[in-house]
């Protein structure tokens, strides 16, 4: 496997030179995920959130209404400028962008009230040290809300996803499980609150091609996809239509942790 700083360079690279197809994807500017933010955490206008990997900055925008201040990070340069734009445009005044790695945040401990990180955590390449991060930096009893695409438990079902995931998405770390997940939140000192799975559909022309670099490698992830048996097809609604691969699902987790006080 590549180090760390290797592949945290990758990830520059890799959403650098997509950074607006986030800002415009289907998948990250919509959601029920982002209306049900505001039921998730009791915001309050005096509140500082931190938006952790905001990617097109769909978070910080849903958040920004309703809080003091929302701060947007990501590793990515390119990516937070193209955010930047789009909440400007959607008169977001209120977000402060910034630079930073998810596993090694610039803020002071106790800073933030909430902390948001979603379809992100699988490019990190330690995941509990995003965790720990997130943890040291909200005030005793805040909230974090971590969405993320997650691996089946089933060993063949997990490498089979982090395999195409990886092919679509050259970026791509790894989808933990939820048991991993819950494992690392515990050591983490998280509690959690709320967990929810949710099947995520993809319309796959549009869905690979976000981050394939040409038509041979969103045909290789295809072709990989199809050649599976069809129970683990079955588990991923695969859906084929006239030979072509057309749309496909896969398992997010929806968590809300809570520091404790």
């Amino acid at each position: 496997m590549e180090n760390e700083s290797t592949i945290k360079q990758h990830v520059q690279q890799q959403f650098g030179k997509h950074a607006s197809k986030y800002v415009t994807s289907e998948n990250h500017a919509k959601g029920d995920d982002l209306e049900l933010l505001l039921t998730w955490l009791p915001l309050e206008s005096t509140w500082n959130v931190l938006d952790i990997a905001t990617g097109g900055g769909h978070v910080a925008k849903q958040l920004s209404a309703h809080v003091q201040q929302v701060v947007a990070t990501d590793l990515t340069r390119p990516m937070l400028s193209a955010a930047a734009d789009h909440l400007k445009q959607a008169q977001c005044h209120n977000v402060l962008f910034v630079v930073a790695d998810a596993e090694q945040l610039p803020f002071l401990d106790c800073s933030f009230d909430a902390v948001t990180c979603r379809i992100a955590a699988h490019h990190f390449p330690n995941p509990h040290l995003f965790l720990h991060e997130a943890a040291r930096v909200l005030k005793p009893g805040g909230k974090l809300v971590l969405i993320d695409n997650v691996a089946p438990s089933d060993e063949v079902l997990d490498q089979f996803m982090n395999t195409f995931e990886a092919m679509r998405d050259t970026s791509h770390v790894r989808c933990l499980t939820v048991p991993e997940w819950q494992a690392l939140v515990e050591k983490a000192g998280l509690q959690v609150d709320l967990s929810l799975m949710n099947r995520k559909p993809h319309k796959f022309p549009a869905w690979v091609m976000r981050t394939a670099e040409n038509e041979e490698q969103a045909k290789s992830v295809e072709h990989f996809i199809t050649g599976e048996d069809q129970a683990v097809q079955d588990y991923f609604s695969v859906h084929i239509e006239n030979g072509k691969l057309q749309y496909l699902e896969i398992d997010e987790w929806r968590a809300v942790l809570s520091k404790p006080l």
